[in-house]
């Protein structure tokens, strides 16, 4: 009870309800037995809704047996079944069956380029029917072919581009006019990021036209010198040669704003290659868009007030790392704020100040005599233990002493000679 549909996007497996609708799977699979349905055109493509196809015709008008047939895009790919969320169809259409394998080809198709009627602009056409089961007996007298017919030259000629004609845009064109786009999709890829980092106002924006870009100048030229020379193509709004911000110095290349834009071709003509103060200038149009006021990305800022707001973020840091901070938090914590720092500094020499004023204040008479006494009983301790130490080595004195009278003494007996018994 399926149906193999090869188109010329891939193939799709469509299952009938042949139980519950007998008579439409009856049609669709008799008549996809006669190949009816081959090399019919996808007439009809509505995005995320349906596509409608079984028109020999491709117009959507015609056809003998007037059974076309439609899948429901969005209920396919999400694989829904047909009691779900298609109430809308009852007493309109007759679903007899459901998408079930495919379903990429289906995106593809619902993909496709299509007018204003919904017409695909290149030909989307089913090439071939598979039935891959059929329960129902053939009608008496039903032709079934052989084989599958020949499209026909009127079946292939739909006045739009062929299924089988491939689409190329750089077919005709010679390699400069090739590079010359692929640079315009960069720059234009280019603008889109700058749009969308905020450092563009809109990605279409173009710099001005009045304005020259004027490099490789001597360091010693100055503004009004500058300014001078151009003047005379015609009166300047505005001639700034751009400079260090720090050392003051040239960076040998200017901006000239003329009041007209004639003025200002005039200029790129004439002075490119011009002599200067001993260098010779390179002129060109402005590609610059600093000086254009915008109001920043979202339309609620402008230039000056980003400005504004990144010079007080290197003024003043919210936050400092923990490794150099003894912090007061959980230690899982990689960020300490600067004002729990300040506070813990705060407390420290609030306790160093207070200990200093205590050491520096007069103290009081019973403290100068608790003073006192600690030192003579210091003095005391100290005379006791002299007067120990001197006792004790005065004992070891004597008994050097006795010691040395002993030694003699027993000496001086060895030597006396001994007397004869006889």
């Amino acid at each position: 009870m399926a149906v193999l549909l090869e188109t010329t996007l891939g193939d799709i497996v469509i299952d009938l309800y042949t139980e519950e609708r007998p008579k439409a799977s009856l049609n669709f699979l008799k008549l996809c037995k006669i190949k009816y349905y081959n090399y019919c055109l996808i007439h009809n493509v509505q995005k995320d809704f349906i596509i409608q196809t079984g028109d020999p015709t491709g117009t959507g008008r015609g056809g003998e047996s007037v059974f076309w047939w439609e899948l429901f895009i969005r209920s396919s790919i999400e694989r829904k079944g047909p009691s779900e969320n298609l109430d809308y169809l009852d007493g309109v259409h007759t679903v007899f069956g459901e998408v079930t394998e495919g379903l990429d080809v289906l995106s593809k198709i619902n993909e496709t380029f299509v007018d204003n009627n919904f017409i695909p602009y290149q030909d989307i056409r089913i090439n071939h029917t598979v039935i891959l089961d059929d329960p129902f007996d053939d009608p008496a007298g039903l032709p079934i072919p052989d084989r599958s017919p020949e499209p026909t030259k009127e079946q292939l000629d739909s006045g739009r581009i062929g299924a089988d004609e491939v689409i190329d845009d750089e077919e005709g064109r010679d390699a400069e006019k090739l590079d010359e786009k692929i640079k315009d999709k960069e720059a234009k890829t280019q603008a889109i990021l700058l749009e969308m980092v905020g450092d563009l106002p809109d990605a279409d924006i173009k710099p001005p036209e009045n304005v020259l870009f004027v490099c490789k100048l001597n360091p010693v030229t100055t503004d009004e010198d500058l300014e001078i020379i151009f003047s005379r193509f015609g009166p300047i709004k505005c001639c700034e040669i751009i400079r260090d911000w720090k050392t003051e110095e040239s960076l040998c290349y200017a901006f000239i704003e003329f009041e007209k834009v004639e003025d200002c071709e005039k200029a790129f003509f004439k002075m490119d290659n011009v002599l200067i103060d001993d260098r010779r200038i390179h002129v060109d149009f402005s590609q610059s868009v600093s000086k254009i006021k915008w109001k920043g990305k979202g339309g609620k800022y402008t230039k000056e007030d980003f400005k504004a707001y990144e010079k007080d973020l290197d003024n003043k840091s919210k936050l400092a790392l923990k490794d150099n901070v003894k912090t007061k938090q959980d230690s899982r914590y990689e960020l300490l704020l600067d004002e729990d720092e300040d506070e813990r500094r705060k407390d420290d020499r609030e306790k160093r100040e207070r200990k200093r004023h205590s050491d520096e204040r007069p103290k009081d008479k019973k403290s100068k005599d608790r003073d006192e006494s600690r030192r003579e009983k210091d003095k005391g301790r100290q005379g006791w233990d002299k007067g120990r130490e001197k006792e004790k080595q005065r004992e070891r004195g004597r008994e050097r002493d006795s010691d040395h009278k002993r030694y003699r003494r027993d000496r001086s007996r060895s030597r006396s000679p001994k007397r004869s018994k006889y």
